[in-house]
């Protein structure tokens, strides 16, 4: 059985409700959510212009291989409506895998762990809350050092 963290996101509608359907279709079509972190709001990453983000970090068991677990989110994402037109758009909803196990995946659609992990306040949050002593297997810090030195400024607040 793989472990994999994944954040959750949204800012276009309901944005909470957005989030227990996307848990409710990993449930579904992913594996057994083991763990999640509380929800967090955060100004929008890299394009302000729109409403602030709520998110989430869930840690899910799952069979899947990585490649059959990307089109298994990408097929979520679309069945909950997301359209992808420019990047760091409004969304319904973006899945992203943050850490398969310790795995390190280099193709040319999957990156894993996440490249933008260590720079991003609002995933190292609830991932801190999660797993603070869980080692980036490339960076070779827990998440607990990469949050200490995280350069983001963005402010993330439990929602």
């Amino acid at each position: 059985m793989n472990r994999i963290y994944l954040l959750l996101g949204s800012n276009i509608g309901n944005s909470q409700q957005q989030l227990l359907k996307a848990i409710k279709l990993i449930e579904k079509n992913i594996g057994n959510v083991i763990r999640q972190s509380k929800l967090y709001q955060t100004a929008a990453w890299g394009n302000n212009d729109q409403p602030d983000f709520l998110n989430q970090v869930i840690i899910v068991a799952t069979k899947q291989a990585p490649e059959k677990l990307i089109q298994t989110i990408l097929a979520i994402e679309e069945k909950m409506g997301r359209v992808r037109t420019i990047k760091n758009a409004p969304r319904i909803i973006d899945i992203d895998i943050l850490f398969f196990d310790k795995d390190i995946i280099q193709q040319k659609d999957l990156i894993v762990p996440h490249p933008e992990i260590q720079n991003r306040r609002f995933v190292l949050t609830p991932l801190n809350e999660l797993s603070p002593n869980f080692k980036h297997p490339v960076i070779k810090k827990n998440i607990h050092q990469l949050l200490s030195i995280c350069k983001d400024k963005l402010d993330v607040k439990k929602f």
